[in-house]
């Protein structure tokens, strides 16, 4: 009987020797894992911080080039310096590089409303007509303008109000006012992402009131402010070419294409200058990319702001 019970202990012992290695090596491997994790977290957030003040660096070197501008010129269009990309450049451990957009040359969503919340009817068939030139359906301009103005009344026969976006799921209600992004757009019922991705580039969503710089509009926006004319849009090689030393179209020359009357119906609501850009940085430390985009408004004195910012990380 002795020299089994001795065995069995001999072989109990050796399952919680290798138990108690297996239990050590598991620990061992948690620990290991849970500090590497630790780490790599503790990286990415220095990361993203140093990447958020270096980003705001670059946007205070936008927002400088952009008050050098209004003091050295009377109009902005696309020659110019600020809209210049700025090239990939190095810093501490990555590099950053940026770019500035005229958000003024694009049609904004906003103006499809008045100042009191009622539906301007002309920006409306301005917008239509955008979207026509872009091979999309005209009834958006009517759902969008529902979107915006301030009663709950469909705009006929088109409009769009809360009875349509309670029935969705989830259910959601129209905000019945301005915008501050584009991407509202996709709240729109079946407007869907691949409309947006192709209207994007020709909006914007800015205050009430703002101005259309001619000088960096593209041409189907240009052509949309008046019916019948399709001078820049057929064209925007013409456009592009025109716009490498000086703003063009002018407010006169706009005038000749127009003609008188359409022109004096919207010569308060065009410009050759702008007030409102966005400049988008992007920072790479290590393998963290961080981005910025921010809203800058330039008023005539100079004094250039940060009007909304937004970021992301990859």
């Amino acid at each position: 009987m002795t020299g089994p019970t001795r065995a069995s202990q001999r072989g109990v012992a050796l399952i919680t020797a290798v138990l108690m290695v297996a239990l050590a090596t598991i620990l061992a491997v948690e620990i290991g894992f849970a500090g590497y994790l630790d780490q790599r977290r503790s990286a990415t957030l220095f990361a993203l911080d140093q990447g958020y003040m270096v980003a705001l660096g670059a946007e205070a070197w936008a927002a400088d080039a952009l008050r050098e501008d209004l003091e050295q010129s009377k109009t902005d269009h696309p020659a110019e310096r600020w809209a210049t990309p700025i090239p990939p450049l190095p810093i501490d451990g990555g590099e950053v590089e940026g770019a500035v957009e005229d958000l003024s040359g694009r049609f904004n969503l906003n103006s499809l409303v008045r100042s009191d919340g009622t539906v301007d009817e002309d920006a409306v068939q301005r917008f239509e007509r955008i979207l026509d030139a872009l091979g999309l359906e005209t009834r958006w301009a009517m759902i969008f303008a529902d979107w915006l103005d301030a009663d709950a009344v469909p705009g006929f026969p088109d409009g769009a109000e809360d009875g349509i976006y309670n029935a969705r799921i989830p259910p959601y209600r129209t905000p019945n006012m301005p915008v501050t992004r584009t991407s509202e757009l996709l709240g729109l019922a079946e407007f869907g992402l691949e409309r947006y991705q192709i209207l994007e580039p020709y909006v914007t969503a800015l205050p009430i009131g703002t101005k259309l710089n001619v000088c960096s509009a593209p041409g189907i926006v240009l052509d949309a402010l008046t019916e019948g004319t399709r001078e820049f849009g057929l064209d925007p090689e013409r456009l592009g070419n025109n716009r490498t030393e000086t703003c063009f179209p002018s407010l006169a020359e706009l005038r000749g294409a127009m003609g008188e009357a359409e022109f004096r119906k919207l010569e308060n609501q065009l410009s050759e200058t702008s007030q409102y850009f966005r400049t988008t940085v992007w920072v790479t430390i290590g393998t963290t990319r961080f981005t910025l985009y921010s809203l800058l408004n330039r008023t005539q004195t100079g004094l250039v702001r940060p009007m909304l910012r937004s970021f992301g990380t990859s």
